[in-house]
């Protein structure tokens, strides 16, 4: 007979016991701190854990940098006033790398998952040997990393956005930038080392660019009332990614959120990835930008220009982005009646676009929704945050890693 009983791990001593709860200590003083003031008493009140536990613990994270003190709070009941923890600003850091089809951009957050660091450069990377622009991307991650050792912060570990089907440390397939099978990490990782040899071997993991930009919006985008979302970037492609519970869905093999290749029409214009009438054909950055009659290979300048045009009333450019509204609430629909999300979120080129796109959105939505949920302006279709991108949330994902585990992470910066 099968066994479906869940395979049960080595039992937890104490070494693992104080691992855990270091990490509920740290994680509730970060938390603490984005609201208000975090104190032993409030920390422990908040854990479960007794005064003296959590004392022992604060003052190993304060002798390890990864906490604060900074004076005295008061609380307004009787008794001593409390000495305020925070996260502390300096020491272990992330670096995130965004690698897009026409930019390059880095971000390095620390403990606190504030963004301290940013450089961004405007680079055609299509048809470009995949390590030449790997290449690159490192050059411009060595600059900032350069930029976050004066304000004495010190990477533990570097994540990777990557369009397309990312698994194992490769991209598999980025129809936009022509590459496949391409071992992203090791690439990256090689080139880093030898621009900054005095850094050390970095820990370097890769994720499919949406998923994390939806990661970013999950984390720092204020959505306290939404917990399950879909995610849709705009770009030179449509991205797309899967928020539940709280958790990013990967599916199977990591490729879940594929929207932007979801068929609209079989017949439609051919698609990068082999396939005929993609959602990408409709609405992605190329076909909006032909469809409003604006010439050029795209790019940041051409996204204003075309934002420039609907605000002005311009009648080619308004349709164009209507029609790509329609056909996003048409796929988007679909999407909506299998995984019942909260909201639906539009990043990237559409977050810009949103009082032009929305409406024929919404519309599709109300018409083709099945639960009846879903209304013109019920909220559920949203816009990005300005802090949801790719780069910050890969360099969030990197210190979860260290909230999780930071006696993993104690001293490694140094």
């Amino acid at each position: 007979m099968k066994n479906h009983l869940t395979q049960l791990g080595p039992k937890a001593d104490k070494d693992t016991v104080r691992r855990h709860n270091l990490s509920l200590v740290l994680r509730a003083v970060r938390d603490e701190d984005e609201t208000g003031e975090a104190t032993r008493a409030g920390v422990a009140a908040r854990v479960g854990l007794t005064r003296a536990a959590v004392s022992s613990l604060v003052e190993q994270l304060l002798e390890t940098g990864f906490l604060t003190e900074s004076g005295k709070t008061f609380s307004g009941q009787a008794g001593r006033p409390g000495t305020a923890l925070k996260v502390a600003r300096t020491g272990p850091a992330g670096i995130g790398v965004e690698v897009n089809i026409d930019y390059v951009s880095v971000c390095v957050v620390d403990l606190a998952g504030t963004g301290r660091v940013r450089q961004t450069e405007h680079l055609d990377n299509r048809g470009e040997p995949p390590e030449e622009v790997l290449v690159r991307a490192a050059r411009i991650a060595a600059r900032t990393l350069d930029s976050a050792r004066e304000q004495e912060l010190h990477p533990v570990g570097a994540a990777l956005a990557l369009p397309g089907l990312v698994s194992g440390g490769a991209v598999r397939q980025a129809p936009n930038l022509g590459w496949n099978r391409v071992p992203a990490e090791r690439l990256f990782a090689d080139a880093l080392a030898v621009l900054n040899p005095c850094l050390g071997p970095l820990p370097v993991s890769s994720e499919n660019e949406a998923n994390l930009a939806a990661l970013a919006e999950l984390w720092f985008g204020g959505l306290e009332d939404v917990r399950s979302f879909l995610y849709l970037t705009g770009e030179i492609g449509v991205g797309g990614a899967l928020v539940i519970g709280g958790e990013l869905l990967r599916g199977a093999h990591g490729f879940a959120g594929e929207i932007g290749h979801v068929v609209v029409d079989p017949a439609g214009p051919e698609c990068r990835c082999g396939s005929r009438g993609c959602l990408e054909q409709y609405a992605g950055q190329a076909a909006l930008l032909r469809a409003a009659g604006i010439e050029g290979a795209g790019g940041g300048a051409a996204v204003v220009e075309l934002e420039r045009r609907v605000r002005s009333g311009d009648a080619r450019a308004e349709a164009a982005v209507g029609e790509a509204g329609r056909m996003l609430g048409r796929v988007l629909s679909g999407a909506v009646n299998l995984i019942d999300p909260d909201a639906v979120v539009l990043g990237g080129i559409y977050r810009g676009l949103m009082p032009w796109l929305s409406g024929p959105a919404d519309e599709e939505l109300t018409g083709r929704v099945v639960s009846g949920l879903w209304s013109p302006g019920s909220g559920r279709l949203r816009a990005s945050s300005v802090a949801g991108d790719a780069a910050r949330g890969a360099a969030a994902l990197v210190m979860q890693d260290v909230l999780a585990d930071p006696v993993a992470y104690a001293g490694r910066e140094r």
